[in-house]
Parts: structure tokens; sequence; C-alpha cells
């Protein structure tokens, strides 16, 4: 789908309410319980999403003064302060969450409609215009809402951002076709007119994966197969696992 600012300002305000909500059902023993990610506990996660709040604020600040404003200082930097936050208290991180999550809104509200179009630089590297940060901030709030573990899954989460999110992900996994697999089909049965396409790297019949919309974004990000059911040559076959994103 094409997706707009509009769009991507409205699912990072309904991801960060989603995620408020699951880090605001934690008491301190959920916290410290392991996430859905493997080697990170909640604290872990959601330290990681208080500072990417902080970082895709900085480049609000990059887009709206000119002055080169980097998402992190380096990268040894931010996986400190990931660890550093998954030591402290689950209040602690909450609130940290909540203000870095209110401050970012409110550095998008000042942003003019030229410093939307300004460039700035991602931290792995890439020059976007201002305009795609909402949509950086919504990956993270919406997936890793999921990935808390509180019971908040794909199907949750709306379906003009799942048919989105399938388009940016394929678009990324498209880039390195699956080693020694042929091209898989992914097919929700409930998104008419849609089939996404991961190339493969064997030239024979395509493995056709189909599911739910919910359940085929989930998969595509890596985040298992329930769900779903996948065939080849008209026979049900295995469906290939897919290392996780994001």
């Amino acid at each position: 789908m094409n997706r707009t600012l509009a769009d991507a300002r409205r699912w990072a305000a309904h991801g960060t309410q989603v995620c408020r909500a699951a880090i605001d059902s934690l008491d301190e023993d959920a916290f410290a319980q392991p996430s859905l990610l493997p080697g990170w506990t909640r604290k872990h996660l959601v330290a990681h999403l208080a500072a990417n709040g902080e970082a895709v604020r900085n480049l609000s600040t990059w887009a709206a003064t000119g002055v080169p404003t980097p998402m992190y200082s380096s990268p040894e930097q931010r996986a400190a302060d990931i660890e550093a936050g998954s030591h402290s208290a689950g209040t602690e991180l909450a609130a940290w969450f909540a203000s870095t999550a209110a401050a970012l809104m409110a550095a998008w509200d000042s942003l003019s409609d030229a410093a939307w179009q300004s460039p700035v630089v991602t931290a792995q590297g890439r020059t976007v215009p201002a305009s795609e940060t909402p949509w950086m901030r919504t990956r993270e709030v919406m997936v890793h809402a999921v990935d808390l573990g509180t019971g908040v899954t794909f199907a949750d989460l709306p379906a003009d951002f799942l048919l989105a999110l399938g388009d940016d992900v394929v678009a990324k996994r498209s880039a390195a076709p699956l080693a020694g697999s042929p091209d898989i089909q992914v097919c929700p049965t409930d998104a008419d007119g849609v089939c996404w396409t991961l190339p493969g790297t064997e030239p024979s019949t395509p493995i056709t994966v189909t599911g739910p919309l919910a359940a085929c974004t989930a998969y595509l990000a890596g985040r298992g197969d329930a769900h779903l059911t996948a065939s080849r040559d008209e026979h049900t076959t295995p469906i290939p696992s897919l290392a996780a994103w994001l």
C-alpha cells in the first residue's frame, strides 16, 4: 500500500498506546521475565523502546535545526544504554518510555512542512527525509508491543499497518534472496489481491504460504508460522523458517 505521513503518524500514536498499556500491565517480577526476543528480558526491550524514542527525536531536531544530530552517539553507547536500562526498576522504565514517547510526539508536532522534507541519516547510515521517522518509530512500537509477550499479537494491530509492514519487510528481504530456497509466495486469505514474493536462489516451483493477514505479516517479520499452511506443486510442504526482522 502507499502509506502517507499521516498514516505513519496515526500508526505511531496507536502503537505507542498499545505499548504503554502493555508496559503498564507489568509488575516488577513481570518486567524481569524474558521477552519474546532471544536474550532480552522485558526490561531490555522497554529500555530499547525508550531509548529509540530519544533517538528518533534526535532526527527531528536535526530536521528542525539543520544541525546534524545522530540517533545514537555510537552503536556501543546504544547497547550500553539498553543494558543499563535492563537493571533499572520497572517503574523507572515505564516513566522513561512515557516521557520519551511524549517528547517525540511534541517534536513532530513542531516540524514545519519544509522540515519534514529535510534529509536526516538513520543509525544504519541511510539518508531519508524526516517524513520517514514516524514510520521508523511505528515499526518499533507496533512489532515490539508483540515482542513484550504480554498477550498482544499481530492480530491486535491495524490491518492497514500490517499491509504496509508486509510491503516494507518484503522490500528489505528481497535485497538478499533466500539461499537454497525457491521463491516463497506469502498470500493472506483475508486481503484481496495481496500476495508477497520473497525471492530465493533455487529456480524451481515456488512455495506458497497462506493464512490470515496477521499471521502472514508475523511470519514475514520472523515471528513464527502459527495459523499458516504451505504448499508446493499442489502438495503440503513444511513452511520455511525466516530469521527475525527488526
